[in-house]
């Protein structure tokens, strides 16, 4: 098996690039490594200026028996400096760009990017986020009032998969439930939580926020969240809540303002149907028949109104309304500030359909609702994620959104690699089962995606094996061992890592609502059960350790090492650490790497596999990794 240490390697990290906090004018040194016999004949910085092309000689830092670095000084003229490096050689030359090195002409696309403007706070570099669903998570003893909308559900019933009832089952979880479960959440090692909208609303879920001025007294109101912050700021968690700024629910005290009085100011908040041109209204009225909304009202109106892909309890929010901003994003007194500042405290928020805010049609206001959020968000230093399914480019490259959930580039690509190749299980966006793919394919995938953001969003990226709105890892990847993989995976890999509460004791479920469960806190109390696994409980606290232990896991470079078929191998690097991981989904032919990567020491095992087993590592002339398979690893070398 061929590996890839014989190229060029560079990225935005520390070792390559010695600053991420950087200001119009500055030159900044940015490094590229070069393997010794890689037969170069000179080196070159190629960056954009206004547009043009710069074309910058790299000077040679420094060499060694087994490869040369390269310093060239990056100005900073623009916001966005894209740049790339160019290798001169007998003959020709290369690019190395964000995706490769490429022995032809590329694309700008794929370019490394620095940036001036700022990424997510620092201390999300040692953040693990765990998403709550404050309804399914834990009871508290306090006495709540079924509301009208709820079919109360037995805290072991299984949730329903679609349909009416997966949006009305009312398990009474809350947040003093959460906050009596503290303990349990230190112990596994998470210290970011994530929780789902805590607004009221007509639904479990609660996307559909029937106000924004406080916190539903069904979870435990204002006092309830305010504890749970308290609590976990006690145990130095941090906290993020949830925000719908593409939609209210339709029972919002703005919509039913502005259905009652079309001459408000909170009808400017919305689409009229009436006030569209023809096409536009028929393709609103469309979706909503796609969806199966065909009546003429609801809940009692007639729907004449935008909503979220034509789903009537969810009316689209107008940015074209400036009083809008300055309720929901803009000043101390917005939705977004009120619950960040004291006696709330919120650490930031989670983006609903962040891509689709302030889009439609002819509309686009979308930069700038997140350059808003983003700097109200900036001044009390929290974090801002958006959640967003498809090409994150044009959404976070400059000072919108700090972090996107990051199904494209890394939820997805696990899956395609892990899954079986007969499953009938789907992406939560596309109707066609997931399907197997190589891990060249799957590397390829990653970095096309990753190449067009700078280093300060792709390292802090919101990584998660499944969420509330998707199938649970364990039941699309059928295979405990496949999981321990993935998790692996998760928590090796440059970014945020989060998951769903539950999959640590190895939750299952085939959609969204299915696999919204509740925390089996008996089980959990006895060790195990039906629905509790200790042993996968124990798996991710051992790989949440080695994470929060390794400097270069949370904040190193990231080196492709091998991209088989069945097996993928990359290094985790800073200057004082290096980190070697392999993920093997099935046996593979095994590699042979230089034994100069181990630096002056030897390989320390910081996790091998417990389902599956832990590849071999013989140290020679060189270092040899078997072809053990289905296998995890992971070491430190120096």
């Amino acid at each position: 098996m061929k590996h890839l240490l014989g190229l060029p390697h560079h990225d935005g990290s520390a070792l390559f690039v010695d600053s991420t906090s950087l200001a119009l004018g500055d030159r900044v040194p940015v490094r590229v490594r070069v393997p010794r016999d890689y037969g170069e004949t000179e080196v070159m910085l190629r960056a954009s200026h206004d547009g043009d092309p710069l074309k910058i000689p790299a000077r040679l830092e420094r060499e060694d028996a087994t490869e040369r670095w390269y310093t060239a000084e990056l100005p900073i003229d623009n916001p966005v400096v894209n740049y790339r490096w160019l290798l001169g050689r007998p003959g020709g030359y290369d690019w190395l760009t964000g995706r490769g090195v490429m022995t032809r002409d590329v694309a700008d696309a794929g370019d490394f990017r620095a940036t001036i403007y700022p990424g997510a706070p620092d201390w999300a570099r040692d953040a693990i986020g765990y998403q709550i669903f404050p309804d399914r998570f834990a009871r508290s003893d306090a006495d709540r009032i079924r509301p009208d909308w709820a079919e109360p559900a037995a805290w072991d019933d299984e949730p329903a998969k679609r349909g009416r009832a997966a949006v009305t089952q009312w398990y009474g979880g809350d947040l003093p439930g959460i906050a009596e479960r503290l303990d349990y959440v230190a112990r596994l090692g998470v210290n970011l939580l994530y929780l789902t909208p805590f607004f009221p609303s007509q639904s479990a879920h609660r996307y559909d926020a029937s106000t924004f001025t406080h916190v539903d007294p069904l979870l435990g109101g204002d006092d309830g969240l305010q504890a749970l912050v308290r609590a976990a700021h006690g145990r130095r968690m941090r906290v993020i809540g949830d925000l719908t700024t593409n939609h209210t629910g339709d029972s919002h005290e703005w919509f039913i303002h502005a259905y009652d009085n079309r001459g408000s100011v909170e009808a400017g908040f919305y689409y009229w149907l009436d006030q569209l041109p023809p096409g536009q209204r028929r393709w609103a009225e469309t979706m909503a028949e796609a969806r199966g909304f065909t009546q003429a009202t609801y809940h009692g109106r007639v729907i004449d109104y935008v909503s979220w892909l034509g789903v009537p309890s969810l009316p689209k929010l107008n940015w074209g309304s400036a009083e809008l901003w300055g309720r929901m994003v803009t000043g101390p007194e917005s939705v977004v500030a009120r619950y960040l500042a004291e006696p709330f405290g919120l650490d930031g928020w989670r983006v609903d359909v962040a891509h689709m805010t302030g889009r439609f049609a002819a509309d686009d206001y979308h930069n700038a609702v997140a350059r808003a959020m983003r700097a109200t968000v900036d001044a009390c230093g929290g974090l801002l994620v958006a959640e967003h399914f498809y090409d994150i480019f044009n959404d976070v490259v400059g000072d919108g959104w700090q972090s996107v959930m990051n199904y494209p580039a890394f939820t997805k690509p696990v899956w395609s690699w892990l899954t079986p190749a007969d499953t009938d299980q789907q992406f939560a966006d596309l109707p066609v089962p997931v399907p197997r793919r190589s891990g060249g394919d799957i590397v390829a995938t990653m970095r096309e995606f990753d190449a067009a953001v700078p280093w300060s969003v792709f390292s802090r990226q919101w990584n998660m094996l499944g969420s509330h709105d998707t199938a649970r890892v364990l039941t699309l990847l059928g295979d405990p061992g496949l999981v321990e993989i993935a998790m692996v995976w998760l928590f090796t890999y440059p970014g945020l890592p989060a998951f769903f509460a539950g999959d640590e004791g190895g939750a299952v479920g085939t959609t969204g609502e299915h696999s919204r469960v509740t925390m089996p806190w008996d089980q959990i109390a006895a060790g195990g059960g039906v629905r509790w696994d200790q042993a996968t409980f124990e798996r991710y606290r051992a790989a949440i350790a080695v994470r929060q232990g390794s400097p270069a896991l949370k904040a190193g470079s990231l080196r492709w090492v091998v991209t088989a078929d069945d097996a993928l191998v990359f290094l985790r690097e800073t200057a004082e650490e290096r980190v070697l991981v392999v993920l093997a989904r099935s046996p593979w032919t095994g590699v042979r790497l230089p034994r100069s990567i181990l630096g002056d020491g030897e390989p320390h095992l910081l996790y091998g596999g417990s389902l599956v087993a832990t590849p071999a590592l013989t140290v020679t002339d060189v270092l040899s990794i078997d072809g053990t398979g289905p296998a995890v690893g992971v070491w430190r070398l120096a």
